[in-house]
């Protein structure tokens, strides 16, 4: 991830590339007439104030006007704040299901403007495509990448994406220019990475261990502000085998690259 600059209304300009897995959370809704927007189960550890979840639907009936409400209940397999987006998926599932169910006819740009007052990373996950972005992360164009697996370490310490872009280590780097002037095997710099080892140096020995894997493509790296970290391959074997290598001490899994979320007819859906 790139930082290009540092923005006026606080936020930083960026680009990076967003790749989707097939690796999910479970989310369930059940709508109601009487208005309410209830958390049934799932998530227990946040509070109903601070869960994106319940914050999309709240967001999403406030601007439709609709009436109805919702039952929700998640199954959460994306661990939690480690730079996978994990919340930010789950808001953007949340806004493109009950736009469906509760029939508000919002349109997927529509659903977009909305995502991302919930957070930079939820545009992605409407727009439901992988994608090259700029901005702070809104401004999209869908790439096609490899179907490649990818091994994701996360070493089970959060980082404060606040505290990395207000700390003294984040780095910048000068305009990259067009799509076509980067390469995601070539172009690896992350300018959050020692922003986030200065918070954990666990990050720096995840980073060593899946340097020691075999067929790897390219280097490893951080995803975002961290704390996971990915080392990418071009079959599942290799990918797995890599696993079995990894410390019990942090979770680790596979996943394979997408290109499309299965959200995609419903985010496009016509009205």
């Amino acid at each position: 991830m790139h930082i290009i600059h540092k923005r006026k209304d606080g936020y930083h300009n960026l680009q990076t590339i967003f790749q989707l897995l097939d690796y999910y959370d479970e989310l369930k809704f059940e709508i109601t007439d009487d208005g309410t927007i209830n958390r049934v189960s799932g998530n227990e550890h946040i509070s109903p104030d601070a869960d994106l979840i319940i914050r999309a639907a709240k967001l999403l009936q406030q601007a439709s006007h609709s009436t109805l409400g919702a039952n929700i209940s998640i199954i959460k397999r994306i661990p939690a704040g480690g730079g996978l987006g994990g919340g930010s998926s789950n808001a953007a599932t949340t806004l493109v299901a009950l736009n469906q169910l509760w029939h508000t006819g919002l349109d997927q740009q529509a659903l977009i403007h909305l995502g991302v007052k919930l957070g930079a990373d939820v545009p992605i996950f409407i727009y439901a495509k992988s994608a090259w972005a700029e901005g702070v992360g809104e401004l999209l164009s869908p790439i096609n990448t490899p179907k490649h697996f990818f091994l994701i370490v996360f070493v089970n310490q959060h980082t404060s994406t606040q505290e990395i872009f207000s700390h003294k280590a984040l780095t910048m780097s000068p305009i990259i220019g067009k799509i076509t002037d980067f390469s995601e095997l070539t172009n690896t710099r992350n300018d959050c990475l020692q922003a986030a080892f200065a918070q954990t140096e666990e990050i720096k020995l995840a980073l060593a261990q899946l340097t020691q894997c075999t067929n790897l493509i390219g280097k490893a790296r951080m995803s975002g502000t961290g704390s996971s970290v990915f080392a990418e391959f071009s079959t599942e074997s290799d990918a797995m085998a890599a696993l079995e290598k990894m410390p019990e001490k942090w979770m680790s899994f596979t996943a394979k690259a997408i290109n499309h979320s299965p959200i995609l007819k419903w985010a496009v859906a016509k009205r």
